[in-house]
């Protein structure tokens, strides 16, 4: 498959537990339609995503891609921005049914490609492996809950030795040089740039180059500082007419927000730490300007600690989700040993000539 650099996640491992956007993209959203893909795992869902992005790549389509924050090597949906088409894998965790059927949705069902006696005859074991995975996701679960609460900790310790005025002031230039006013509504996308994976913590930082040629980076390990420029951003680009990608920290989404890209004006106000790093010679602004760091010092001993432990436990959590993930892969070999994968090929090939 090609090397595409357009990649995002649609749904993020967090603190907060399994969150989920992929609902955001049905319903009637400006001539988009989407193609809900229904099937077990090993059916087939992400390798016939792939194959659809490689057509779309050699007709020079544009493809945006979502892998899977739970197996970042396999695909949980993608989208072709040009035709306004979106394909998703509306299974478990991340389900989603249509909401006008056949008018903004249609669903693709996989089950029809397989063999039902062959899975009925490991029932026993379907469910042992199923169990084991959701277990294992609990587990993660718990890692991730603990690790977001002290760096939830860490960033109100931060933010309460900030100057919250001056950022807000700061954030207000920022809009007036960069975001003029446009005309049109407005229309919001969530997503997340990095992902708490079983291969560690995986970013893709540099798909913020496909959007955006200038960027305004954002050094801030707290998050608290450039969470303010952020929301201001946001609120402003909404408020002067501009479409808008807000990129959720993967830890924290109902905290943070990490970056804005504002696509039209080829524009990102993007945030550096020390899991996301950025390579463009962008202006650079140093956050710690507006938290009193001497302050801050007094509560240095917490703070490392608390920074530690989250690693510790963020470790734990990818290697839970590593024992997950081979849950899953035992799992899907029941699935794939009970499909008819020349009438899915089929059936791929057919779908890619319809669609492109």
């Amino acid at each position: 498959m090609q090397n595409f650099n357009n990649k995002y996640f649609l749904a993020a491992n967090s603190c907060e537990g399994f969150i989920s956007t992929f609902n955001d993209y049905c319903g009637l959203k400006n001539g988009w339609f989407t193609y809900i893909i229904k099937g077990g795992p090993g059916t087939g869902k992400s390798s016939f995503m792939k194959f659809l992005a490689a057509k779309a790549a050699d007709k020079n389509i544009e493809v945006e891609l979502f892998p899977c924050s739970s197996d970042p090597d396999s695909l949980d949906a993608i989208i072709f921005p040009q035709k306004k088409i979106m394909v998703l894998d509306g299974t478990v965790p991340h389900t989603v049914d249509p909401i006008f059927p056949a008018v903004s949705e249609e669903i693709l069902n996989f089950g029809m490609f397989w063999e039902k006696h062959l899975l009925t005859e490991n029932k026993d074991k379907i469910i042992k492996a199923t169990e084991k995975n959701k277990l294992l996701h609990k587990i993660a679960s718990k890692y991730l809950l603990t690790a977001g609460n002290l760096l939830k900790s860490n960033y109100n310790l931060a933010l309460g030795f900030t100057d919250k005025n001056a950022v807000q002031k700061f954030a207000k230039k920022l809009c007036d040089k960069y975001i003029p006013k446009a005309h049109g509504a407005s229309n919001e996308e969530i997503r997340f740039l990095c992902g708490i994976t079983p291969k560690g913590i995986v970013s893709f930082a540099n798909s913020v180059n496909e959007k955006a040629n200038t960027q305004i980076i954002i050094e801030d390990k707290f998050g608290c500082a450039s969470n303010i420029i952020m929301n201001t951003i946001r609120n402003t680009s909404i408020l002067n007419g501009y479409d808008i990608i807000t990129i959720k920290n993967a830890l924290l989404p109902n905290t943070i927000t990490d970056h804005i890209i504002i696509p039209e004006l080829s524009l990102a106000f993007v945030r550096e730490y020390e899991f996301q790093h950025f390579s463009n010679d962008g202006r650079r602004i140093h956050a710690r300007r507006y938290t009193d760091m001497q302050k801050l010092k007094n509560h240095k001993e917490r703070l490392n600690l608390n920074r530690k432990i989250s690693k510790e436990l963020l470790l734990s959590a990818c290697e839970t989700l590593k024992e997950a993930k081979a849950a899953h892969d035992d799992l899907e070999k029941f699935y794939i040993g009970a499909m008819d994968f020349t009438r899915l090929t089929k059936f791929a090939n057919d779908f890619a000539e319809k669609l492109f």
